[in-house]
């Protein structure tokens, strides 16, 4: 098969501009930012980068299961995730607000972006205000520009931890920061 010298720079191209794109990406933040959740369990970023979707699945449930809990604790108006139709658009609601938690947002999959973009109306249309309460702030900005556009009220990191202070009278982060390291998964604790 003979190639042509026009192919041959076509792909020299496309290399070339995947190679710029990828020593532009930029991942110090992800792979060495610790957060109060990794701290109470003594997970170092080492640890975490060993395998990433275990540890931001199940971070991401533990700060589910926190967030419901203070809730559930704090406010009488806490209702557990609500169903519309088929679909379970948020985790939880206290007043007015239907809140999803994430531990982190860094997936640009275009399933899980429309999912957003479709609940946040429909939580809407049923007179709910769509709040999103991160973990992390080391989110792929896509994906939350993605989130605001459909609807949804984005806090993170420091912003969530203050909304829930203001709503439950409970310092979260606090609470988390001072159980930095008692639950430690290493065998030598």
């Amino acid at each position: 098969m003979r190639e042509g010298s026009g192919l041959l720079t076509a792909i020299d191209q496309t290399l070339d501009r995947y190679g710029a794109s990828f020593k532009s990406k930029v991942y110090n933040a992800e792979n060495n930012d610790l957060d109060v959740l990794m701290e109470a369990f003594g997970i170092t970023p080492e640890l975490k980068r060993e395998n990433r979707q275990y540890w931001g699945r199940e971070l991401g449930m533990c700060w589910q299961v926190l967030v419901t809990d203070l809730c559930r604790a704090t406010r009488s108006d806490f209702r557990h995730a609500i169903r519309i139709g088929h679909d379970e658009p948020c985790d939880l609601v206290i007043g007015s607000y239907a809140i999803d938690t994430k531990y982190r947002i860094g997936s640009g999959d275009s399933g899980t972006l429309k999912k957003f973009k479709q609940y946040g109306p429909l939580l809407r249309e049923n007179e709910l205000e769509p709040l999103l309460l991160i973990l992390r702030l080391d989110n792929l900005p896509a994906a939350i520009t993605a989130c605001r556009v459909g609807g949804w009220t984005v806090l993170q990191g420091p912003e969530s931890f203050a909304f829930l202070e203001a709503e439950t009278g409970v310092d979260l982060r606090a609470i988390l920061e001072e159980r930095a390291g008692r639950f430690g998964i290493t065998s030598d604790r």
